[in-house]
């Protein structure tokens, strides 16, 4: 599971991401979307010191993918098929995309998965269509996932799931509230361990 930090600016970002990583995740993106993202990004890194990969997300030119991995970004997550943000670094990409040709032109240029995005607007559905021709993928889908969906997207052949605002709200945030995370954390924690056994 990719959780997935957006907010209006970077304060209380290192605090989520701290958070989320405390509750087990393995893997955290705090948007460049996000003001003050890079330097977030270097200061949870520090923080969760290997507990968790820190990763830059919206990433969308080379510059932005390298002033990233220099802030100490471990991962990169594109919102579409970027080939230039693929060749601009050597680190693992996310790469976003949503139609066959797409999602296959993603991981023909390296992506280490391919968001489906938004995939809310299909559903498992597709996931299990877009698997059936080309079952090599290695699909995250990303938008509107819930707990209640993460077993259906795993049972349709999801590796992973990307997920937002149902686990990180910027209003629960700017109020503070730690322990409504916790808890969202430990319930999407709980629903990817049952769809995911080990």
């Amino acid at each position: 599971m990719i959780a997935i930090i957006r907010l209006p600016s970077a304060e209380g970002a290192v605090r989520v991401g701290e958070i989320l990583a405390g509750a087990g995740l393995s893997a955290v993106e705090i948007t460049l979307t996000t003001p003050g993202a890079l330097s977030a990004i270097s200061e949870l890194r520090a923080a969760v010191a290997g507990s968790c990969l820190v990763g830059a997300g919206s990433v969308r030119t080379p510059e932005q993918a390298m002033s990233a991995r220099e802030a100490g970004a471990e991962f990169l997550v594109t919102p579409t098929v970027r080939p230039a943000v693929l060749a601009a670094t050597e680190l693992p990409v996310v790469c976003g995309a949503l139609t066959p040709t797409e999602i296959e032109t993603a991981a023909d240029c390296g992506a280490a998965l391919v968001k489906v995005f938004p995939a809310s607007a299909f559903g498992p559905g597709y996931l299990r269509e877009l698997l059936a021709p080309m079952p090599e993928l290695r699909l995250a889908p990303t938008g509107g996932v819930t707990p209640e969906s993460v077993a259906e997207y795993a049972a349709a052949g999801a590796v992973a799931v990307g997920v937002g605002s149902a686990l990180v709200d910027a209003r629960l945030v700017a109020a503070g509230a730690w322990d409504v995370l916790r808890d969202r954390a430990a319930r999407f924690m709980s629903a990817a361990a049952s769809a995911w056994p080990t």
